[in-house]
Formats: structure tokens, C-alpha cells, sequence
């Protein structure tokens, strides 16, 4: 579902709520102490791997995959502008000295999210982000990690699983920079996580001892390192620091880093020495004694016959280097076959080479990729709050609808905003797709076009309860938006009385109401045969031809606007005139309802007015000054406006200032021809204008 939804709602509707609640979700995943322990294995007693995972990565498996499906759909972007800097908001230091749940959690999401974004990165994009990501992530995770005076709420077996996280996450970005990079790079944060080891070397040559944990007071004590540094640590987290740092965590984690970076790893890790020693012990210890001889003489400056050394190639250049081939490293068959007599294990064998866990892979191109003008309108959008109550327009032309061949009389966008429909001087009903494609400049050519009307179409609408399309002409055609059949049509039966106006019922109705020349008011339904209601407006007023018809969003009123200014308001459900008045003193060019018993009146006599149904005087009264406001459309409290003169207005329905909120002149190189016609897509805050030139386009 949410797959689909990202697909349908666009890349900015996607992100912001979608992703944002998605990345959220991802830290859930890892609350609690059951989702720190290691998934069971077949060889339960066998060394620690740094790939082991977790149980909250089997909980976060669908979070991710919905999070990368969404990146291969809309591109790099993804990655880059929106789940690093949210990475960078879970691991930023808390306010306080100690850590919570919620934090903790945070830290082992942003780690395991940062792998999956590392492995889709391209070289280029990598290395370009990688200050960032050191300085932003991987500096403040090992923070937090290697602290000897912030215990983790869960104890030991949180600070392990991040440790291993650590390891995997430097590990992987050794193989795809290259151990040159490394040496340049990742040199404070190697340190960083290695240094630990020596604190505790320290604080047991100087005799001390874990504290029982004290809520009311810690025991803070300084230790001085043989490398100069004084530290603090609290004895209360020794016991839980020696169950992180200990021989097994050693034997882990600096092997595999030994192989990867070689000599280099001796200037990298001062401590390497200690570290060293404590991997034999480990060995030692756990391995059995009847070893092969020859991993016995192996040596931790790297000078080993490793599985990522071959002396015939060049093994230091990353995923971008000479020895690779597609996206893997080319490693001689033989070293991947472990010796029959030898246990010894080196746990960067099994790292990266499972499909789900390549080091590098690559984003999958889509028709639906960020670029140009799309990504730097999604760019703006990311960073503006969900619950933004007002409609900025900054004039970012998106896309164009090209097919029609005369002037846009209508726009109605579906009810999912990923298609919409348009009637034109062309005799013809258009069904456009929505989706985000290209960079701003493409083309967009219709996906179904009625082709049953005889003259200008003036209305498109659609029946929500029974999808269906109801257009007019003069005659109402009701036909299936899927296949374009038409289902029934209506003629006036007097050609002295032609149809002027038409508006849809909202669901669950299923009628169309229509108003003639001779004021009347008539409603249909397309599964009953004939008239289903037939009322008559202004028998006892010359109001005139009724120009536009709107209903309220319950159902219950419909409002007529005349060619003399007068507005009736008829409730459909006693068929009674609840009221009627001269609300203008020109034609009304168009009008809305909205919630409230709002109704909003636009007329050649240049005044937009917001009128409370049965109140006398008018809530609101706009003036445009030059041309009067022949196309408007709803936003929240806010009424967007167009005239001729090709501006577009912002006014708010609860503001009375004359002045509206903004005003903007749209430009040739945005909108070529004369705006006719405009909606609003509310879900995507974006507009859709309609010109005489018969183009439709998509701005933001």
C-alpha cells in the first residue's frame, strides 16, 4: 500500500507525509531491550560477527525497503535532502547528560539507515557527502558510543549492538572509498572507535573499580591516558563498558578493519598494539589449539595473504578502482574456500556478500526521477511544515499538457489529484495524467480524449460515488472516465431553453443539477431514467441567464449566480428558495461553496465578495483594480484568483483586508497565451492554468 502511495501521491506529498512518518517509524523499531538482542544462529558459540543483526533490524526490514523504494522511484534526492539530515537530527547531542530510550533507539536507527544510504550512493554523490557524513553522523554516533560517563538506558547489550552497527558502517565505507580515502578521511572517527579500549586498559592498571549504578550521585573519577589525555569516567559504567570493550570485541572488529587498510591501520589506531593483543587473547582462548599454522603466523600490520589481497592487482581504489568488476571486487575463487583443518575465522568474510547486503548497488533509473525545476520545487517543499495553513505561489513551471487546439474552458482535477480533466473550445474533453516527469519543460501528452460533443464545452465535472465524468456543451454527456463510453446524455428539449450551467452533487449523491434560459432548475440521476427533480428560481425576478451553479460540500444547497448579480440559495432537500439577493451589480463570472455556509461570488463589476449564506451583508469584499476575476478556486481559507491580465491572487476567506495576500504577474516564460481557466490541486499545493492557446500547465 504505502509502495503505491508514493507512486500516486508525488514526490512532495510522499515526503511529507509519507517518508517523514516512515523515518519516524524507523526508530520505533528499535525500542526496547528485546530489539537490541542478536538473532539467534546456527553456531551460537562461534566469535562475535559484525554482520550478526539484531532483532529490530527484522522489525525495520519493511520500514527500509518502503524508504529505498521511494529513493529508486524519485532518485538520489531522496537520500541526500532528506533522510541524512534526519539522520543527523536522531544523532545530534541531547539536551541532557543522559540518555533516554527514545534516543538510544534513534542512534541504532540512524546507523543501520546510514548503511542502506551508503550502499545506493554513487562514488560521485559519496565523496562529495562524505565530510558530511563524518562530521554529522559518524563523529557524533561514536560520541555518544565510546562515552565513559553516559550509560545506555538498556545497558550492555545496546552498547554492543551499536558497536557492531559502528564497525559494519566504517567497514563498508573503507571497501567503497578505498584504504588511500580511509587514510584521509576516516582517520578521527577509526580512532574514535578504537579508543576505548585503551580507557579501560587504563583504568585497570590504575586499580579502579566498577561502583553499584547510584541514581541519586555518580562516581566520576579522571583516569590519565599514556597518550597525554585525562578523561572522566564514571566507575558506575565500568562493568558496562568491560562487556563492550573486551577481547571478543576486539578480535571482531580490528581484523577485519587490518585487512581492509593494511599498514595504514598502524598510523590510524595509536592503540593498535593493545588492540592486537587482545584479538590474540581472544584467539587464543576460543579457537581451537590444532589451528593451522599458517593463521597462526598472521600478522595485524596487514602484511597477510588476505582474501582482498592478490598480488597481481591493485587492491586499494574502492568501488572505484581497477580490480573491479560491475560492482564487486574480482577476488581469485581459491581464497573465498576456508582451510578443512583451521576454525580461524576472519568475520570480514561474511559482510558483504549476501545480494541483500552489497556494498554497492545501484538506484534503479524511473521515468519519476527528480530533476530541474521539479527537484528544486521539492527541495523548498521538504523544508515547509505539514499543517502549512496558506498557498505560496513561487511561479515554478512543472509541466505542460499539450493536445488541445483551442481555448481551456474548464479544469477539474480527479478526486486523487493524479489525473485531471480539461474541456475546451475544441469541441473536446481531455483525461491528463499527473505524475511528476521530467524536468520542468516536458510535454505531457492526454491519456483519453471524448470526442462525443458537437461545441464548446463549458463544464467538466465528476460524479465521486459512481466515477463517472459528467461534461456539457448545451447537452449534458455522462460517460465512464476508464473507457471513455458514454453512458447517457441529456438534450434540452426546447432549443429555446439551452443548458447554461452545471454542477455535480458531492458523495454520496450521485445527481447532476442543471440550470436553462428559462431559470429552472433540473437534476438527474444517471442510474434512474427521466428527471428526478425539476425546480423553478426567479419566477417573480428578471435575474437574467444563470450563469454558474455551486453546491455546498454537504450536499444540501445549491447556490445560482445570474448574468444581472443575483444569487439564489435553494435548499435540495424541500426544493424551497431559502433566499435570494443582489449580491453584484455586473455578471457573475464564477462561484464556490465551502464549508461554513461560505459562498464566494466573483463579477465583470471587478468585486470578489465572501457572503455567509443567510446573512444580508457580505462577510468580505475585494476590488481587483484592473480586470475583473473571471477563474477562482479554494485553498483552506484562502481563495485563489486569475484574471485576463494572466495574475494570479491569494485572498483569505476570514481576513477582511482589501489588499490580497500576494500578487503575482505570471511571466512569458512560465505561461505563453491568456489565462482562461485555473484549479487548485490542495493535496499537492500546486496550480493548474488553463490558456486561450489551448496549453494547460503546472505550476508551483
Amino acid at each position: 500500500m504505502v509502495r503505491w502511495l508514493s507512486a500516486k501521491l508525488g514526490p512532495t506529498v510522499t515526503s511529507r507525509c509519507i517518508a517523514r512518518n516512515l523515518l519516524r517509524l524507523l526508530v520505533s523499531c528499535y525500542v526496547g531491550h528485546q530489539r537490541h538482542q542478536f538473532l539467534s544462529t546456527v553456531e551460537e558459540n562461534s566469535p562475535l560477527n559484525v554482520k550478526r543483526p539484531v532483532c529490530g533490524d527484522q522489525v525495520s526490514k519493511p520500514v527500509l525497503d518502503c524508504l529505498m523504494h521511494m529513493a529508486h522511484l524519485y532518485g538520489e534526492p531522496f537520500l541526500t535532502y532528506q533522510y541524512l539530515p534526519y539522520i543527523s537530527y536522531l544523532v545530534a547531542p541531547s539536551s541532557g547528560c543522559r540518555l533516554n530510550s527514545r534516543k538510544e533507539a534513534g542512534l541504532l536507527a540512524a546507523v543501520t539507515l546510514t548503511q542502506k544510504i551508503i550502499t545506493y550512493l554513487s562514488d560521485t554523490t559519496l565523496m562529495d557527502i562524505l565530510p558530511k557524513i563524518n562530521q554529522d553522523v559518524l563523529l557524533p554516533v561514536l560520541t555518544f558510543l565510546t562515552s565513559t560517563t553516559v550509560g545506555f538506558p538498556n545497558g550492555p547489550q545496546a552498547r554492543v549492538a551499536l558497536c557492531v552497527k559502528c564497525s559494519n558502517l566504517l567497514s563498508l565505507i573503507c571497501l567503497r572509498i578505498g584504504r588511500e580515502m580511509v587514510q584521509q578521511h576516516l582517520g578521527d572517527a577509526l580512532r574514535t572507535f578504537f579508543s576505548n579500549f585503551t580507557v579501560l586498559h587504563e583504568v585497570h592498571q590504575q586499580g579502579l573499580i566498577s561502583e553499584a549504578q547510584n541514581t541519586m550521585e555518580t562516581s566520576v573519577q579522571s583516569v590519565s591516558c599514556s597518550d597525554g589525555r585525562t578523561l572522566l569516567v564514571d566507575l558506575s559504567l565500568i562493568e558496562e563498558l568491560e562487556k563492550v570493550y573486551n577481547a571478543e570485541m576486539a578480535y571482531a572488529t580490528f581484523i577485519p578493519f587490518s585487512c581492509l587498510i593494511g599498514d595504514g591501520i598502524g598510523q590510524l589506531v595509536p592503540n593498535n598494539e593493545l588492540i592486537w593483543k587482545l584479538t590474540m587473547v581472544y584467539q587464543e582462548a576460543v579457537i581451537p589449539k590444532e589451528i593451522d599454522s599458517r593463521a597462526q603466523q598472521f600478522e595485524y600490520r596487514g602484511r597477510i595473504n588476505s582474501p582482498f589481497h592478490n598480488s597481481g592487482e591493485d587492491t586499494q581504489s574502492g568501488t572505484f578502482g581497477s580490480v573491479m568488476v560491475g560492482n564487486r571486487i574480482q577476488v581469485p575463487k581459491e581464497n573465498h574456500q576456508p582451510t578443512p583443518r583451521s576454525s580461524f575465522r576472519i568475520p570480514i568474510l561474511e559482510n558483504f556478500h549476501s545480494d541483500d547486503n552489497m556494498f554497492k548497488q545501484d538506484l534503479q533509473k524511473s521515468a519519476h526521477g527528480l530533476c530541474g525545476n521539479w527537484l528544486a520545487y521539492w527541495q523548498h517543499e521538504i523544508g515547509v511544515s505539514q499543517q502549512e495553513p496558506h498557498f505560496y505561489f513561487h511561479q515554478i513551471k512543472l509541466q505542460s499538457f499539450v493536445g488541445h487546439t483551442g481555448a481551456i474552458k474548464c479544469i477539474k482535477p480527479l478526486s486523487g489529484e493524479d489525473f485531471f480533466l480539461s474541456g475546451s473550445k475544441d469541441k473536446t474533453v481531455r483525461l491528463w495524467p499527473l505524475y511528476n516527469s521530467g524536468d520542468g519543460t516536458r510535454e505531457i501528452e492526454s491519456r483519453l480524449t471524448y470526442t462525443e460533443h458537437k461545441k464548446t464545452v463549458f463544464y467538466v465535472g465528476q460524479l465521486e460515488s459512481v466515477q463517472q465524468i459528467v461534461s456539457c456543451d448545451g447537452g449534458v454527456c455522462i460517460w465512464d472516465q476508464f473507457t471513455g463510453k458514454t453512458i447517457r446524455t441529456y438534450e434540452a428539449g426546447d432549443t429555446k431553453v439551452p443548458i447554461t450551467a452545471v454542477a455535480t452533487m458531492p458523495p454520496p449523491y450521485c445527481s447532476v443539477t442543471f440550470g436553462s434560459s428559462d431559470s429552472m432548475l433540473r437534476f438527474i440521476d444517471p442510474r434512474k431514467p427521466g428527471l428526478q427533480h425539476e425546480f423553478r428560481l426567479a419566477g417573480n425576478v428578471n435575474a437574467g441567464l444563470i450563469r454558474y451553479l455551486a453546491v455546498s460540500p454537504s450536499g444540501r444547497n445549491v447556490v445560482a449566480g445570474y448574468s444581472s448579480g443575483f444569487i439564489i440559495l435553494l435548499d435540495t432537500r424541500t426544493g424551497l428558495i431559502l433566499r435570494g439577493w443582489p449580491a453584484h451589480e455586473g455578471d457573475i463570472l464564477q462561484m464556490k461553496a465551502a464549508d461554513g455556509n461560505i459562498v464566494v461570488s466573483s463579477s465583470s463589476d471587478h468585486s470578489l465578495t465572501v457572503w455567509k449564506e443567510l446573512e444580508q451583508k457580505p462577510l468580505h469584499q475585494f476590488k481587483s483594480t484592473s480586470d475583473p476575476i473571471h477563474a477562482l478556486d479554494l485553498y483552506g481559507n484562502e481563495i485563489i484568483t486569475g484574471t485576463v491580465a494572466n495574475k494570479i491572487g491569494i485572498y483569505s476567506l476570514v481576513d477582511s483586508s482589501s489588499q490580497p495576500n500576494s500578487t503575482t504577474k505570471l511571466s512569458s516564460e512560465n505561461f505563453k497565451g491568456t489565462l482562461t481557466n485555473l484549479a487548485v490541486l490542495p493535496t499537492k499545493r500546486l496550480l493548474l492554468l488553463g490558456s486561450d492557446n489551448g496549453v494547460v500547465r503546472l505550476l508551483a
